[in-house]
């Protein structure tokens, strides 16, 4: 294997450099830290004091900005809010970038837009800077446990040479295709969940108002063809419940579905679909706040029609 990321003394297959990971945020802390039990030596950094005061009590050192934790490593991982900061991250005044070596490797695990990558890929390639997309899906639990879906595009070889990295913090890592196809991919899969969410809510809204117990419907949804995701894991205990605590934002279900629809129309496809779920999130989080749930689209859907 090649010697892409440090080890801590006593794990086998020591290696020398350590990986940077920049973001240290709801799913960067508990995805960084798994990479510290795993026993990969770590440089995180983040604007917030608190993240970094956090990652280091995990085991890890901690720094103010990308670049200061770019220092030294081959490999650096970014877990930001959007790809434009992925991109300021990098290439921006005080970017890593004017301190990774020729042949390094950046994994950008943001949920940032696919094309955008296409044209960030293209321009570390020009530094001598392989770059492949590897969002995931799962949420804070599943960054916590190990257990996220990584969705990875790219080179194959770049793939193969993070995937050690990889499977510390996820169950399933999955080469989605070309660069960029993993962000496609992870706004595809928020489109289709999203769309899953909102009808489950929607139909207990409205088996509710027929008299139809909403929990009920859940079970009938739950032994039928009705069945999925949200139905499964969500409407019972966090939706039906009313705790809204999924611990996935409003927001960036929101950002996702912009994602797709936007790479959508990028494609020439007419997806009306995608379009109008994107309508109807960004709404949503318009109406109840950036910090709301993403399972709140109840409440957004329950008061639009009507229904206290």
């Amino acid at each position: 294997m090649s010697n892409i990321a440090g080890r801590k003394p006593g794990v086998s297959n020591v290696e020398t450099s350590p990986i940077a990971f920049v973001g240290l945020g709801m799913m960067g802390l508990p995805m960084a830290s798994r990479l510290v039990g795993a026993g990969f030596a770590v440089r995180g950094s983040d604007l917030s004091a608190e993240a970094r005061d956090g990652f280091i009590a995990k085991g890890g050192t901690a720094f103010d900005n990308a670049r200061q934790a770019a220092e030294g490593v081959s490999v650096l991982i970014t877990m930001l809010p959007n790809g434009k900061i992925v991109r300021d991250a990098l290439l921006g005044a005080d970017g890593a970038v004017g301190v990774l070596p020729p042949g390094a490797l950046v994994i950008d695990m943001s949920s940032s837009a696919p094309m955008e990558t296409r044209q960030l890929a293209a321009d570390l390639a020009a530094k001598g800077i392989s770059l492949i997309d590897a969002p995931v899906s799962g949420g804070v639990r599943r960054a916590a446990d190990g257990s996220l879906a990584i969705m990875a595009g790219g080179d194959s070889a770049e793939i193969e040479r993070a995937r050690p990295i990889l499977e510390a913090m996820g169950k399933s890592v999955i080469a989605t295709g070309p660069i960029g196809s993993g962000h496609a991919v992870k706004a595809l899969n928020n489109y289709v969940s999203a769309a899953g969410l909102a009808a489950a809510c929607e139909a207990a809204i409205i088996a509710e108002k027929f008299g139809v117990d909403p929990n009920v419907l859940v079970d009938v949804l739950n032994v039928s063809t009705g069945r999925n995701n949200s139905t499964e894991l969500k409407m019972k205990p966090i939706v039906l419940s009313g705790s809204f605590a999924s611990g996935f934002a409003m927001a960036l279900m929101a950002k996702d579905l912009r994602i797709a629809a936007d790479l959508a129309v990028e494609l020439a496809i007419e997806a009306e679909g995608a379009r109008d779920a994107a309508a109807l999130w960004a709404q949503a989080s318009v109406a109840l706040g950036r910090e709301a749930d993403h399972t709140e689209i109840y409440r957004f859907l329950a008061a639009r029609r009507g229904k206290s």
